[in-house]
């Protein structure tokens, strides 16, 4: 079946055509390096990693850009909080962006996310973004106003098309930062002037700093130009940051910026969305790959459909890591049977291509289904639950051909490996078990996290019950084991005295 994706701006699910035939320009909004990453920031690189892979496994050649804002005010903040002053400020704010940056695409690399092709800076573009306001002034969209410049909504009759609400309902509770050098409370800035010792750059204006939006505008259109294909982010981002980017970026350049508008569902904990203005809900990303395969990690972004909320919980991790035993399973009882390495062998790179080998017909008719739900709307969740149902599949047929009993002939392992060569294409697809787990099945480390996570738990609800002697008794046994509890805001975090 054709390929399908919901786009916010028409509320509809649109068949996916292109603006170039056979080519895809895709822009999704990355992170604000001033602290590091955690597992929310991780929600739209995984999603989009695997919308990638799809769309390359169904032929397309895409483009992938991810932007990073290394220049904000909450990284001034940030460092002024750090103890920086006007001397060292700007030195301060290039050294924590390039530290979180740094944190950011490893943790990228960890859950296989490589199919970024750009990663531009937003402190790389200030020509362009300069050279945009500018011309966004003198068409009379902007304005300067002591050492601001704004965009000004009223000249926009489709400002409000993307979110579907008229400027005056969009004031209300959102992200807008008033000022008295505004004509208009839903204006914002393009250009920012600067303050004493803040990262500034020269411009027609005064030295300043560009606004939040406008980075992604200069960087998507000199990327991949004024009209690309897809444009994604988080639900939070749809207002105000992409309903002004839209309305800068059209009125700049007089063309649609993109056709499709795709939007992740938000990441929470607890029922609370997981932000840094949250402590209480953060998960840090070195903290969970210290203690989970990535492969875990990964899943449980995947486990429903993109535009869904994910609650994250230590249980239901727990729960994903459960089911990829399966997978885990299969592929060590393969290797077993046939002597031959899983991750080694040759999977078709496209979908169209054939798997080499006879593949079981039950296999077959669950490839198609894997397929469909990523045709339709990138559904990974329905995906990942047909690969559970191939697992069980392949399983059977081992079972009832008796291959475990004796030592099967070539020709009958044959439909068992092009099996799991239609396994390893599907799990590409969705960018799992592309390597082989670090803590090996049934070994001790594997189980270190999670066990540590139950007395950390059960230490935590005596202590509710003020049975304070039982939980110090763990707390002191952990540490004579060479693991030390620390309390904060966020809760109990283990490490080991070993680093």
């Amino acid at each position: 079946m054709p390929i399908r994706i919901y786009n916010t701006l028409t509320q509809t699910k649109e068949l996916f055509e292109t603006i170039r035939p056979g080519q895809v320009g895709m822009y999704v909004c990355g992170p604000t390096v001033y602290s590091y990453s955690h597992i929310g920031h991780m929600v739209g690189p995984v999603i989009f990693d695997t919308v990638k892979r799809h769309l390359e496994h169904s032929g397309y050649r895409v483009t992938w850009v991810v932007n990073i804002t290394d220049v904000d005010d909450k990284l001034i903040q940030r460092v002024q909080e750090q103890g920086a002053t006007p001397a060292d400020m700007a030195a301060r704010v290039k050294q924590l962006a390039e530290e979180v940056t740094a944190d950011y695409r490893a943790c990228l690399e960890a859950l296989g996310v490589d199919g970024i092709d750009h990663m531009p800076r937003a402190t790389e573009h200030i020509e362009e973004i300069v050279r945009i306001t500018s011309a966004l002034i003198e068409k009379g969209h902007a304005y300067a106003s002591d050492g601001d410049v704004y965009f000004d909504v009223t000249t926009d009759p489709d400002y409000g098309k993307l979110s579907h609400r008229d400027p005056a309902q969009l004031e209300a509770g959102a992200r807008i930062e008033p000022s008295e050098k505004k004509r208009h409370p839903g204006d914002f800035a393009l250009w920012k002037g600067s303050k004493p010792g803040e990262p500034a750059w020269p411009s027609p204006w005064g030295p300043g700093r560009p606004g939040w939006h406008i980075e992604c505008s200069a960087m998507s259109m000199k990327l991949l130009g004024p009209h690309f294909d897809i444009h994604g982010g988080g639900l939070d981002l749809v207002f105000p940051h992409h309903e002004n980017e839209v309305a800068q970026s059209e009125s700049y350049s007089g063309a649609p910026l993109a056709r499709y508008w795709m939007h992740t569902g938000l990441l929470t904990r607890g029922g609370r969305k997981i932000s840094k203005s949250d402590p209480e809900t953060v998960v840090e990303m070195r903290d969970l790959l210290a203690r989970h395969e990535p492969d875990t990690i990964r899943a449980l972004l995947l486990s429903s459909h993109y535009r869904r909320p994910i609650d994250y919980s230590n249980e239901r991790l727990a729960e994903v890591a459960r089911g990829l035993e399966g997978f885990w399973n299969l592929i060590e009882r393969f290797e077993r049977l046939t002597g031959r390495d899983f991750y080694a062998l040759e999977a078709p790179r496209r979908r169209d291509e054939p798997p080499g080998h006879p593949v079981p017909e039950e296999v077959a008719a669950l490839r198609s289904q894997f397929l469909e739900a990523m045709d339709d709307d990138f559904n990974t969740g329905g995906a990942l639950g047909t690969l559970y149902e191939l697992v069980r599949a392949v399983n059977r047929y081992i079972d009832q051909n008796q291959l475990e009993a004796r030592q099967a002939e070539a020709a009958r392992l044959a439909p068992l490996v092009g099996a799991m060569v239609v396994l390893r294409e599907l799990t590409g697809v969705l960018g799992l078990f592309r390597r082989r787990r670090a803590r090996t099945a049934g070994g001790a480390d594997r189980l270190t996290g999670p066990l540590l996570d139950l007395l950390v738990g059960l230490r935590a609800e005596l202590r509710k019950q003020k049975q304070f002697e039982l939980a110090d008794r763990i707390r002191a046994r952990l540490a004579e084991l060479g693991v030390v509890l620390e309390d904060g805001p966020q809760g109990t975090r283990w490490k080991t005295t070993d680093g």
